[in-house]
This record gives structure tokens, sequence and C-alpha cells, in this order.
């Protein structure tokens, strides 16, 4: 029986086992933002500890730096605090920073491929829930807490339990105007948000083969929101063609031999796995999430569930979502109003995301009672998109055009939900207050399905505004 990729580069990384039972696991990359990390280097300087690979660090600023109005200092007071405090650690330490003056700054798990520091066989780790979107590359990528960051700031190494392995298996193509969000959040749905608990994603199958390195990426960022440890993909033609070129990739000289090394941690072709789930990508639809987690969705053509049909230990978080949103049980999710529309974060903030809403949003006009912000998720992005000439698309369609940053997928920023607001949007997660109001309500899906409900005011088929 052969090996998957992710037990292969476990055991390369891995430095040895602890008393606890736990594995000390060498961490290649590591990165860092505004938010998490300067409570970790104070424990460092605390303990009069130095930062053993200052190299191996690299910083950037996403979290709650306003789209907006970025003059310093910001008119939010802590987020100004947060902001001193990287940029002084930082240069203390000796580790790069992208900050605004940058550009290269943007969404931490949006730059670290740009920029490729994300390469196939790496650990990675980052004080972030969503590190687990660089597993695309054929990475074993761990969020990290504030404790772990500060072991591996003084050692760059994690103490850790190895997950279980599950393969993900989607065969079949994609239909027209059907993303990669829609695929990850059927995932979720049919699987819970606790049903990876205890495991590693491997994504796998002739409909991830098909996928370009973005879609591959939304895939990989929620894996997380289905309570896995770890998401993943081995690497391909695809994503060595991606990784050509860029900043911190191999040099041409050298990548004959990164790639017969990217080539050596794929799963084997009768690599074991402790749990298989399948899916048949021709029979998905645009989903919808309707509820407080992401497992909580539908597809465009269903109705939401009758408490009737759900078991005893469903029922009582569904009864909580539906008092929350104020929806009607066995009501459809096709035209539901909405107020905000926002297009941005590490699931769905690259490139490829804009082009396909500006597709939708050519030509037409958001609705009047709605609030669409299009936040692109680094500077790279955004110029590219400026270059395009995507940004003017948006602004004539009636869309605020923001720099790069989380924006309103977390609020810890200025861009919130106020009151009952319900919001279409593009980001990973819809629990209560995860927006910035503690009454809002998010729905999930993808950028075209965003955009079509901008320009509607109304959860529609976004395929039904398309020519597909």
């Amino acid at each position: 029986m052969g090996k998957n990729l992710f037990n292969k580069v476990w055991d390369l990384h891995k430095v040895g086992t602890l008393d606890s039972g736990l594995d000390q696991l060498f961490i290649g990359l590591h990165l860092i933002h505004e938010v998490t990390s300067p409570q970790a280097f104070a424990m460092i300087k605390e303990r009069g500890l130095k930062i053993l690979y200052p190299e191996r660090t690299f910083a950037t600023v996403d979290h709650i730096v306003p789209t907006e109005d970025q003059a310093r200092p910001f008119k939010d007071t802590l987020a100004e605090k947060m902001m001193e405090a990287l940029e002084n650690n930082t240069k203390e330490h000796g580790i790069l920073l992208y900050d605004l003056k940058s550009e290269n700054q943007g969404i931490v798990h949006i730059i670290g491929p740009e920029l490729g520091l994300t390469q196939p066989g790496m650990t990675i780790a980052c004080g972030d829930s969503h590190t687990s979107t660089h597993g695309a590359f054929g990475s074993i990528a761990f969020g990290v807490g504030t404790s772990q960051i500060r072991d591996i700031l003084a050692t760059q190494t994690i103490a850790i339990s190895r997950p279980k392995v599950r393969l993900i298996k989607i065969d079949g193509s994609l239909p027209p105007g059907v993303y990669a969000k829609d695929v990850i959040l059927r995932v979720i749905k049919d699987l819970g948000v606790k049903g990876g608990i205890g495991y590693a994603y491997e994504f796998g199958g002739t409909g991830i083969a098909q996928l370009s390195m973005e879609e591959r990426m939304t895939i990989c960022n929620m894996s997380i929101e289905g309570g896995a440890r770890v998401g993943y993909i081995n690497p391909d033609e695809t994503t060595f063609e991606y990784m050509k070129g860029r900043h911190f990739s191999p040099l041409e000289e050298n990548y004959e031999k990164a790639e017969n090394y990217w080539n050596s941690i794929k799963s084997d072709f009768d690599a074991d796995y402790d749990d298989v789930y399948s899916l048949n990508a021709e029979d998905l639809q645009p989903m919808v999430t309707w509820g407080i987690n992401p497992g909580q969705s539908v597809g465009i053509g269903e109705n939401m569930p009758l408490l009737r049909n759900l078991d005893t230990d469903n029922r009582e978080t569904v009864e909580q979502a539906y008092k929350h949103m104020g929806f009607k049980e066995g009501s459809p999710i096709l035209g539901q109003e909405i107020n905000v529309a926002f297009i941005g974060s590490c699931t769905n903030g690259r490139i490829s995301d804009l082009r396909v809403a500006a597709e939708i949003a050519k030509g037409r006009k958001v609705n009047p009672k709605v609030r669409a912000l299009v936040v692109p998720g680094s500077k790279r992005v955004a110029k590219q998109a400026e270059a395009e000439g995507l940004d003017k698309i948006f602004i004539e369609a009636g869309f605020q055009w923001r720099n790069a940053g989380c924006s309103m997928c977390l609020a810890m920023n200025s861009d919130k939900l106020k009151g009952r607001e319900i919001s279409a949007s593009s980001s990973n997660r819809n629990f209560i207050g995860r927006q910035g109001s503690p009454t809002g309500r998010t729905l999930l899906m993808s950028p075209a399905m965003v955009a079509a409900a901008a320009v509607t005011g109304k959860v529609v088929d976004s395929r039904d505004l398309q020519e597909v």
C-alpha cells in the first residue's frame, strides 16, 4: 500500500515525537499579519528569546486595514496600535513586511501564492483559520493559535497530533455557471461542519484536475469550514505552470530539480486513506447558505429544510438559524431580497473571481436598495483588474471599488453590516455577527451569484444572467 501526500510531507518534516504523544513538526514557511502576532512577539520578549529563522517568516497587513481611507494614523485607534506593533516587531527582528506602501500588500493567503512563497511539499503555518488555502499547491498548511506562533518564532516547530486523511473525490466536469465555491459548499453540506474533525482532506478526481489554481485555492480555503485540519490537492502541471517566474519560485535553472521533488511527494496511485467521499461534479448547481454556518446551504433550485425531516442532533442548530435569519422553513432561497453585496476575501478575491463578477455587472446597474463592494484580495489583483478595465465596469454599475484587504469578510475594519441587513457574500463564514452586526445576516455564494444578487436586489440563479 502506497502513501498519500499528507503523510509523505508530514514524515519529511517530523522532528520527533514528544512525551505528550504529539509530533514536533518543522514549519518551512511562517506567515503573519497584524492581528494574531503582537501577543506572540510579546511572549518572545518576555522570555528573552530570539527569532530562530526570521527569513522563514513573512508579514503582511490585511485584517484590520481600512479599504477606503488608508491614511495614517487610522481612525480606529486599536487598528493603528496593531499596525504599529507589527511594524515595530518585524523591524526589530528582521522580518520582511509587506505593508500598505508595498506593491505586494494584500490578504496573507493571496500574496503567498502570488509571490511564489507557497510551494508544493512545504509545511506552512499562519495565525489564521484559512491557512488551509495554501494546500492547493500540495503543501500541508495549518492555521495556528498565538502560543503556536510563539513556538514557531522561537523554534520553527509546533507540537501537533497527526490527523487521519480523507479523500474527497470529485469526478466529472462542472456545469457552466457552477464554480469551485459551489463544490466546497456542497461538500460541507454533505459531510457537515464537524465532519472533518480529526482529518486532513485530500481533494482529487477528474473534476479537481480540471480546475485552475485559483479555483483550487477556493476549495482548500474552506476545508476548515468543514472541520478539517488541512485541505490539499496533489501538485500537477497546472501547479507547476502557475509557479513559474514568481518572485520566490525556484530559478529557471533549478526548476526541473524542483519539479522532480514536487512530483515525488504526490500521493501514490495505491495510497491508503482512512475514508473516501465521492461526488459527481456534473450534478452540482449554484449553492447558497441560508443559515448560520457554512454547512447550512441549498442549491439555488432547492428549498430550505423542514424541521420534521431533520434528526435531533441538527434540529436545534436549524431552529436557531431560522430564528436568527427570519426565514420560514421549507421556503425557497430563490428570490430572497438582499441589502449588501460583498465580493472579495481570501476565498474569492482573486482576479478570476473579479472577472466572472464583472461579466455579470457589465452593462447593468446595482439595484438601488443594495450597497455593493468589490475588494481585491491584493494590490497585485487590483492592478491587474484595473489594467483589464474591471474596476471601471464595477464603478459604472454602481459598485464601490476598494483597496486590498479582508474587508467585510470579518469586519475587523470599517466595512460592516448595519442592523438586520442581509448580505450576499463571496466570503467564507456566515456565523452570527461575522460581518460586523450581531443581528446582521450573511448568505455565502460564488462571486457570480453575488454579482447577480447585487444587480437584481435578490438571490437569483446567476446562470440566467450569463451566456452559459
